[in-house]
């Protein structure tokens, strides 16, 4: 397998990893808060979610950047502005949502996950018109 094939896999399956987990995480919450699970069981399963997440991001980033260097775009490309901008926007959201997740009620959450999955479509619509 040639470097770029690699890293882009890797970069799909990190992507794919933040993606996919924050649509199960948010259907699954959804269940068990309908099934009354306690809270601290909702705060473990974000935990986790958020170890698995935040890593699949720094390794979509990072090979992001690779990415850029070897597809010969160069960091000028309008389209990778576009997509760099939805990555700092979902970082930013996300962090936001971690920071504030203990103190903020079900209904500010929420509201912060629906942002993160837009933007979260947002990026992967930039990606897709690289």
């Amino acid at each position: 397998m040639q470097p770029f094939e690699f890293v882009k896999l890797v970069h799909l399956i990190a992507s794919a990893t933040w993606m996919g987990g924050l649509i199960t995480l948010a259907a699954l919450v959804v269940a068990l808060r309908r099934e009354g699970v306690e809270r601290s069981v909702l705060q473990a399963a974000a935990r986790m979610f958020g170890h698995v997440s935040w890593t699949a991001m720094v390794i979509a980033v990072i090979t992001g950047a690779g990415l850029v260097d070897l597809m010969g775009f160069g960091w000028g490309h309008p389209p990778v502005h576009r997509k760099l901008g939805f990555v700092v926007l979902t970082i930013a959201i996300a962090a936001l949502h971690q920071v504030t997740a203990r103190r903020s009620s079900a209904a500010q959450r929420g509201i912060l996950q629906v942002l993160i999955l837009i933007a979260t479509v947002g990026l992967f619509g930039a990606a897709v018109a690289l």
